[in-house]
C-alpha cells in the first residue's frame, strides 16, 4: 500500500473525507466479540475503513440487514464440480462465498502443473478468491497410473513463487506415520516456507493419530463420528464439518461443536456439483444447517470466516474490522441466511442471487486432448476366470465404501464371464489413458444394476482413467471409443448407439459450459441411466461409478493394474478360491 492510499484509509475511517462506499443501516456481525453492531460500514480501495456512522460517495442501503464477513470454503475440489473455476465462482459467489481454499488435486492427476496452471489462470476471470494448494499425492497412489507425477523437488520452486497458499490435503496418511523419505521430503518443503498442510487421515486414532498430527499437518475433513472430531481437536488440528454433494458430514458433526473447541471448526464443501448449488446453496446452506443442529448463529458464521481465515494465515479477512478486505455478505436473518448482496474487495458482485460481472473464460487448450490410449479394442474386454467363484466389486449404500464380495459365475467354453440378466454381477474395466501403457484391467461390479448398454466415464478417482461398465463387450468397447473421441466426460450407450453424452473438454473432468448445462446434463443421464440402462434406483449413477477405481477406500477396487484389495495392500486374482 502507498502512503496516499493508507492517508486516505486513514481519513475515512476517522471521518474526515466520505468513503468510497458506504454500507448504511446494517446489523454488523462482530465475530470477534460474538455480538451485533448496529451501524454503517465505510470502505475505501477495497478495504474496511470502519464501522460506525459515516457518509460515503457511494451507498448502499443495507435496511436493517445482518452483514457478515465474506464466506471462506475451508477445503474444496473446483474439478468436482464439473465446470470451469469461472463458472464455479459464478455459481458460488451469490451464496456469500468470497474465498476459497482449492485442492487441484483431480487435474494435477492428469495434467501435472499444466493442470494446475490452468486453474491458476482462470482464477483471475472470477471475482471469488481463490486460494490454490498444492497437491500432495501426484500419482495418488503407485497402484495406478496417472498423467502427472509431482514429487518433493518439483514443489520446491511452486512453493517459493507464492502463487500456492499450502499443501493439499496429505492422503498417503500412512507414509507419513510411517515416515517414508518421500513423504517427509513433501512435508519439509512446505514447512520450509512456512505453508499450510491440509490433511486426511481418515479411521486414524491413538498413537498413529499422534504422530500424524507431530509432522504438523493442520486439518482433516475425513471425521465421521464427534469423537473423531476431538481426537484431533485435541491434537491441534482444525477440523472440517462438510456438506457437499457426495458426502454429507455437517449435522452428524456439529453435535460435538461446543463453545469451547468452536474455533477449531471450519465449513467445506469437498465435492460439490451444480445441482446442489442450484437447489440448496453453499456455505448459505451449511450456516443453516448448522442452526438447526443447535449452533448459535453467530459461532456459526465464525465458523465460516474467522476460524477459516486464522487456519490459513489469511490474515486480510474473515472479519468486518477496519483494515481488513471488505468482502461482506448482506442476508436478512440469523436463521435462513438467504444472501442479498456480496461485496469483493468493496464491490458488489452479486444481488439477490445474482452474479453481476461478466465472464470471460481462459483459454483450456493446455488442457485438453489429454487421451492417450494404446491399442484398445473390444478383445481386451475379455475376462476368463479360472473358477465358477470370483470376487465381486459389492456397492455398499449410501457412500463410495466397497465390499469384497463372492459371486457364483457363469462360463463360456473358453472360460469366459457370461452376463446373466437375473443376476446383478457384470463387467467393469478400467482403460489406461494417460500414457500408452495399452492397459486394460477387468473385473466385476456387484450392486450397480445396470441390465441394458454400457456406462463409460473419464472420471474415475484419482488418477481418472476411463471406466466403464456394462452388460455386454460390444456396448462397452463402443462406449470407451466414443468417450474418448469427444474428448473426455460421461457416455451411456444402448446397442451401439449413443443415448446421451456429456463432454467435458478441461482434462475429460471439467465441462466448459454454464452450470445450468451441467445440471441439466446430468439430469438427462440419471434418467436414462435409470430408466433404459436399470441402473438400481438407488445407485447415483455417475459418482457411485467414479469411485470403483479409488484405491485407498476399501474394500475391494479396480485400477488399471488390476483388482486391488485396499485392507490387504495388494492386487489379488478374480478367483476367489485361488488367492493364498
Amino acid at each position: 500500500m502507498e502512503r496516499k492510499d493508507l492517508k486516505k484509509l486513514i481519513d475515512i475511517s476517522a471521518g474526515r473525507i466520505p468513503a468510497d462506499v458506504v454500507i448504511k443501516n446494517c446489523k454488523v456481525v462482530d465475530v470477534y466479540n460474538g455480538t451485533i453492531i448496529e451501524g454503517d460500514i465505510a470502505i475505501s480501495d477495497g478495504l474496511i475503513a470502519g464501522v460506525g456512522e459515516y457518509e460515503g460517495n457511494s451507498v448502499i442501503n443495507a435496511d436493517g440487514k445482518y452483514a457478515a464477513p465474506g464466506f471462506i470454503d475451508s477445503h474444496i475440489h473446483i474439478e468436482s464440480s464439473y465446470v470451469s473455476p469461472e463458472e464455479l465462482g459464478r455459481l458460488i459467489v451469490p451464496h456469500g462465498t468470497t474465498t476459497i481454499i482449492a485442492d487441484p488435486h483431480e487435474i494435477a492427476n492428469v495434467c501435472g502443473f499444466k493442470g494446475i496452471n490452468y486453474i491458476l489462470k482462470a482464477a483471475e476471470g472470477t471475482a471469488l478468491d481463490i486460494k490454490m494448494m498444492l497437491p500432495s499425492c501426484v500419482p495418488a497412489t503407485p497402484f495406478e497410473h496417472s498423467g502427472a507425477r509431482i514429487d518433493a523437488k518439483d514443489m520446491i520452486e511452486p512453493m517459493k513463487s507464492g502463487k500456492l497458499h499450502g499443501l493439499g490435503e496429505f492422503m498417503n496418511f500412512p507414509g507419513v506415520i510411517f515416515g517414508h523419505d518421500e513423504v517427509l521430503d513433501k512435508i519439509i518443503v512446505a514447512k520450509d516456507e512456512g505453508r499450510v498442510i491440509d490433511g486426511h487421515s481418515p479411521g486414524l486414532k491413538g498413537n498413529a493419530l499422534n504422530a500424524y498430527a507431530a509432522a504438523r499437518i493442520k486439518t482433516d475433513h475425513e471425521c465421521a463420528t464427534v469423537e473423531d472430531m476431538h481426537d484431533r481437536i485435541s491434537r491441534g488440528l482444525y477440523v472440517m464439518l462438510r456438506q457437499g454433494s457426495a458426502c454429507h458430514d455437517l449435522r452428524n458433526l456439529a453435535k460435538g461443536v461446543t463453545p469451547y473447541n468452536s474455533k477449531r471448526c471450519l465449513l467445506c464443501a469437498d465435492d460439490m456439483q451444480p445441482k446442489t448449488i442450484l437447489s440448496v446453496g453453499h456455505l448459505d446452506n451449511s450456516l443453516r444447517m448448522c442452526v438447526e443442529e443447535g449452533i448459535d448463529p453467530i459461532t456459526a458464521i465464525q465458523m465460516a470466516s474467522l476460524n477459516a481465515a486464522e487456519c490459513y494465515g489469511l490474515e486480510d479477512r474473515g472479519a468486518i474490522a477496519p483494515g481488513l478486505r471488505a468482502d461482506i455478505v448482506l442476508f436478512n436473518n440469523l436463521k435462513d441466511f438467504n444472501v442479498n448482496n456480496v461485496l469483493i474487495e468493496g464491490k458488489e458482485v452479486a444481488q439477490g442471487g445474482q452474479y453481476k460481472l461478466p465472464m470471460t473464460l481462459h483459454d483450456i487448450s493446455d488442457t485438453k486432448g489429454s487421451f492417450h490410449v494404446k491399442d484398445f479394442s473390444k478383445e481386451k474386454l475379455r475376462l476368463p476366470i479360472n473358477s465358477n467363484k470370483a470376487y465381486a466389486i459389492n456397492i455398499l449404500p449410501g457412500g463410495v465404501v466397497t465390499s469384497k464380495e463372492v459371486v457364483t459365475i457363469n462360463r463360456d467354453e473358453n472360460n469366459e464371464f457370461v452376463y446373466e440378466s437375473d443376476k446383478d454381477v457384470v463387467k467393469v474395466a478400467v482403460v489406461e489413458r494417460h500414457e500408452n501403457t495399452g492397459n486394460v484391467a477387468v473385473a466385476l461390479l456387484r450392486g450397480y444394476g445396470i441390465k441394458e448398454g454400457a456406462i463409460a466415464l473419464s472420471i474415475a478417482h484419482d488418477s481418472h482413467n476411463i471406466i466403464v461398465v456394462g452388460v455386454n463387450d460390444h456396448d462397452m468397447a463402443f462406449a470407451v471409443e466414443e468417450l474418448i473421441k469427444q474428448g473426455g466426460g460421461i457416455v451411456l450407450v444402448k446397442d451401439e448407439k449413443v443415448l446421451e453424452s456429456m463432454p467435458m473438454p478441461i482434462g475429460g473432468l471439467m465441462s466448459d459450459q454454464s452450470g445450468e448445462w451441467v445440471d441439466n446434463k446430468l439430469k438427462s443421464i440419471h434418467k436414462i441411466a435409470h430408466e433404459i440402462l436399470k441402473v438400481s434406483e438407488t445407485v447415483e449413477p455417475v459418482m457411485t461409478l467414479c469411485f470403483m477405481s479409488l484405491a485407498v477406500i476399501p474394500e475391494l477396487k479396480l485400477t488399471d493394474m488390476g483388482l486391488f484389495d485396499v485392507t490387504q495392500f495388494k492386487f489379488i486374482p478374480i478367483e476367489a478360491d485361488l488367492e493364498d
